[in-house]
């Protein structure tokens, strides 16, 4: 038994940590809807600040890219970058839910880039997410919409590859985010140059974003998924696609379409049965065994 009081807090205030970073997530959309920069310029922002954050905030974040850091380091880059775009040009619940696909594509790439077969309950759970996926499609959506559906699917892929990297990296994984931030605003630079000028209140949102939104959620994710297992921290990190719509609706007035709240549920509720079915296949033979 360990009596040791600062181990057993750690396990207490895990899930909360979990928690507040999957609010700070979620917040997201919101302030993308609400900030009048132009994507380029809020990603250049939020991903030049959160990468001096997360440096200053971890030590092991300053290491210098060895070539698999620097592979996952662009998949995260296009994984944040593609979110914004996607979030200036369609519905934040679309944003955010399409991105959310990326469980699917993590298990259509996995057999390919980690050797992983999926199990079968992943396998059950694909066709979910393809038909959540095609009913947002479905609302009646302008060019300009149905361009950022397209753009949130890609940053699914994207965070999906990210995903993979992630996990391979391991203890690494903090550089690659760091290294992903500053790739992301350096890529955002050309183009941030040519948008409107920022008033007090976009620098504010900006800011938000860079420190909390990206940075603080990542350090508060990091320390309690070491005190949270694996399937509990998943299902806690599902408030994010959760709470993004509703905090975009209730800040910026931002209303869903009916088939993307259809397609939101089920992709919600493939990624719960993925999360779940592996979990409940272990303890089924535990307990057989």
């Amino acid at each position: 038994m360990n009596d040791d009081p600062s181990e057993n807090g750690g396990r207490r205030a895990g899930p909360w940590l979990i928690l507040a970073a999957a609010t700070l997530w979620s917040t997201a959309g919101a302030a993308i809807k609400l900030c009048q920069l132009s994507g380029w310029q809020i990603n250049f922002g939020r991903s030049a600040v959160a990468a001096l954050f997360i440096a200053a905030l971890l030590p092991g974040a300053r290491r210098r890219p060895d070539r698999a850091v620097a592979g996952v380091a662009v998949a995260y880059a296009f994984t944040v970058l593609l979110f914004v775009l996607a979030n200036k040009a369609t519905t934040s619940a679309n944003a955010i839910f399409l991105q959310d696909t990326a469980p699917l594509w993590v298990l259509l790439l996995s057999p390919v880039l980690l050797h992983e077969r999926p199990s079968r309950g992943e396998l059950l759970s694909a066709p979910l997410f393809l038909v959540g996926l095609l009913l947002f499609f479905l609302d009646r959506l302008s060019p300009g919409q149905a361009v950022g559906n397209v753009i949130a699917v890609a940053s699914g892929v994207a965070f999906a590859l990210c995903i993979l990297g992630l996990r391979k990296l391991g203890s690494r994984n903090v550089a690659a985010i760091v290294w992903g931030n500053a790739l992301a605003a350096l890529l955002s630079l050309p183009m941030a140059l040519r948008g409107p000028a920022p008033t007090a209140r976009d620098l504010g949102i900006v800011l938000f974003l860079g420190v909390f939104q990206l940075g603080a959620s990542y350090a508060l994710f990091a320390r309690g998924v070491r005190h949270t297992p694996a399937v509990e921290a998943s299902l806690l990190a599902l408030i994010e696609p959760v709470l993004n719509p509703v905090w975009t609706y209730l800040l910026a007035g931002e209303r869903p379409g009916p088939w993307a709240i259809r397609g939101g549920a089920i992709i919600l509720a493939a990624t719960l049965w993925r999360t779940l079915a592996p979990w409940i296949e272990t303890r089924r033979r535990t307990a057989a065994g």
